[in-house]
C-alpha cells in the first residue's frame, strides 16, 4: 500500500472530507476509481476500500467525497485515517522519478562506498525534497535530494548512491 496522504478534517455537512496530500499532483489521484483507507499500525490487507466520488484542490488540502460517507458524522470519524493505494494501481513513474514509498529502506552508499544508513522517509520543502537517512544507532543524516547530491537510484539493487561524506 503506498501512502498518498491523511484525512485531517471533515468539510461541510455532507461527509467530504480533507485530506493533507504526501505527494506531488495529488489532483491525479482523482483519476482512481476508489481509494483505500487505514490507519498507519494496521496491515496493509486491513485497509478497506472507499469509492471516490469527487475530489478537488481547497488549497494545500483535497476536498474528498466517497461514496459511503453520507454526513458529517461520517466524515469527523475518519479524521486521522491514511489515504493509500496499491503500488499495482499507480501509473508508471518517468525516468528519474520515483515514488517515495519505493526509497523507504533503501540502503545509502557514497561515492567511497560507504554505507550512511537507510532512506526513513523524505521531507517535502520549498525548495527541494529532502531524504532523511538513519544509521540504525538512532543518528539520522538530511540529504538534500538534488542531483548533485543524489548519484543514482538503483530500485533493483535497493541502493542510493550520494555525493556525501560520512562525517558531514
Amino acid at each position: 500500500m503506498v501512502v498518498l496522504g491523511k484525512i485531517v478534517a471533515p468539510y461541510g455537512l455532507v461527509g467530504a472530507v480533507k485530506v493533507h496530500p504526501f505527494a506531488d499532483d495529488p489532483l491525479s489521484w482523482a483519476k482512481l476509481p476508489q481509494w483505500w483507507l487505514g490507519r498507519e499500525e494496521d496491515d496493509p490487507s486491513l485497509w478497506q476500500p472507499e469509492k471516490l466520488r469527487r475530489c478537488r484542490s481547497g488549497g494545500d488540502v483535497l476536498i474528498v467525497q466517497f461514496a459511503s460517507f453520507s454526513d458529517r458524522n461520517a466524515s469527523e470519524a475518519a479524521k486521522g485515517l491514511l489515504v493509500g493505494v496499491p503500488r499495482s494501481a499507480l501509473p508508471p513513474t518517468a525516468e528519474n522519478e520515483y515514488y517515495w514509498a519505493d526509497l523507504i529502506g533503501l540502503d545509502v552508499r557514497n561515492t567511497r562506498g560507504e554505507s550512511l544508513g537507510q532512506v526513513l522517509g523524505l521531507i517535502e520543502t520549498p525548495g527541494n525534497d529532502v531524504l532523511r537517512v538513519g544509521d540504525g544507532e538512532g543518528s539520522e543524516r538530511l540529504l538534500p535530494f538534488v542531483a548533485a547530491v543524489v548519484l543514482d537510484v538503483d530500485l533493483p539493487g535497493r541502493c542510493v548512491r550520494v555525493e556525501w561524506e560520512a562525517d558531514w
